[in-house]
């Protein structure tokens, strides 16, 4: 009897013990539970906090800007009313044209701000740059001359079929850079990478076939930027030949040294690469000899042919900002593209000269080595482009030295008076340029 009592009690005990651990087993995976569903939403709710934190200014901003638009809509529905009103009771215009014009749209480019009045003009602009291009074209029967070369053309068809024939050293690095954020790229992977930007958007763009090309152009925009035919072959051999540490270019620039460079018999050859004189002698030669240009210096006219490509837009470097926003506007990228540069970066994206000074500051100095002979070679080659254009090369003869380099050699005591006295100036200034 007293066995069985403390056998039952000592059941009793261990059901009590059992009960007690198991209660407070889920006693403490309650509390477990709770405190991963609190940590949980603590997290979420950081999370919602950075988010709205990150997005509170450019709300802000995008308020303001539809607040600007909505206020401008409210001016010009005014103005419309008032002037049909005035037009009904011979009262003139509205007095709110002042106001309304004071006011323009905001934009996201943080270059200049946006007006109907300015692309109204730029409209006006471009049409007469594609009228003025087609005469050319049809004065010198070119568009027989040079059929459409797919070669350099980027197509998006994803992006309203926007079509750019990249010419080289006429802002190409910027629309390069365009060209991989419509491409996909992220904008921290293309500041801080290594690889050439015509290499990362060939990987998306692939140089289109001439069929694919001439399908896609009657429904694209289509356009190139284009610039001073004589300051492009200037940027161009200072960023490739003058101290250019490329392999290609460094073996070019010592060909083009051997080749046209003069020296004293026996004498070794210099280690700097070759002057503006040699590569413009150089330029002229490979013409003559029917080669093919690089593409850095090719002129427009065989290159991106837009007398057999009708251009949408013909942009120019002098009013790159202007023409590249409207472009952007026309293609609806706004929100891709515009104010998408990053400041510390212009300098990379833009292929700017270590120095900082433009080429366009320095076509005196160097063209101030060149003779007028070789200047007419030379503008056998890009004339051409100067007139597809409308721009202005008679400037040039103003720079160059009128003798040529035959009349620089000469004895000085050849010829009488005033024309000695002139033989022996210039035969002065060719040993100080050509030494």
């Amino acid at each position: 009897m007293h066995l069985r009592l403390r056998s039952g009690r000592r059941l009793q005990t261990y059901l009590k013990i059992g009960t007690c651990v198991l209660v407070g087993v889920c006693y403490f995976a309650f509390l477990f539970r709770e405190s991963l569903n609190a940590f949980e939403h603590r997290e979420r709710a950081t999370a919602a906090e950075l988010e709205a934190a990150e997005f509170t200014e450019p709300s802000k901003q995008q308020l303001k800007l539809k607040r600007q638009q909505l206020q401008r809509q409210r001016l010009l529905d005014q103005q419309r009313a008032n002037s049909a009103n005035g037009n009904a009771n011979g009262n003139g215009s509205s007095p709110l044209t002042s106001k309304t014009t004071a006011i323009p749209a905001s934009t996201l480019n943080p270059v200049y701000e946006y007006s109907e009045e300015l692309h109204s003009r730029t409209e006006r602009d471009l049409k007469l740059r594609r009228e003025h291009l087609a005469a050319v074209c049809e004065r010198y029967s070119l568009q027989e001359k040079y059929p459409p070369n797919p070669w350099e053309f980027f197509i998006s068809p994803g992006h309203n079929n926007l079509v750019w024939c990249n010419v080289f050293k006429a802002a190409s690095s910027t629309w390069m850079y365009y060209f991989n954020i419509l491409a996909g790229y992220d904008l921290k992977y293309l500041q801080r990478t290594e690889v050439q930007p015509l290499e990362l958007a060939r990987q998306r763009f692939p140089r289109p076939e001439l069929s694919e090309l001439l399908e896609l152009l009657p429904s694209a925009l289509s356009f190139l930027f284009v610039r001073d035919p004589f300051e492009r072959i200037l940027s161009a051999y200072r960023n490739k030949l003058e101290g250019s540490r490329n392999s290609f270019y460094k073996a070019l620039g010592t060909k083009i040294v051997h080749r046209f460079r003069r020296r004293s018999t026996g004498g070794p050859w210099p280690r700097c690469g070759p002057t503006f004189e040699e590569f413009v002698r150089f330029l002229i030669e490979e013409h003559k000899e029917g080669r093919r240009f690089d593409e850095h210096w090719a002129p427009v006219y065989s290159f991106c042919t837009p007398c057999s490509v009708n251009f949408s837009i013909i942009g120019k470097t002098e009013t790159f900002q202007r023409d590249s926003e409207f472009i952007i506007r026309q293609a609806g990228l706004e929100s891709l593209l515009l104010g998408k540069l990053p400041r510390r970066k212009l300098r990379k994206i833009g292929n700017l000269a270590k120095s900082g000074i433009k080429s366009e500051a320095l076509v005196e100095r160097y063209f101030a080595d060149l003779d007028r002979s070789t200047l007419d070679q030379l503008l056998k080659i890009y004339r051409i482009d100067f007139e597809l254009f409308d721009y202005d090369f008679f400037k040039y003869y103003d720079m160059v030295h009128p003798w040529t380099l035959e009349e620089s050699t000469q004895p000085v005591g050849t010829g009488t008076g005033s024309a000695s006295g002139t033989t022996t100036v210039s035969t002065s200034q060719a040993t100080e340029t050509h030494d």
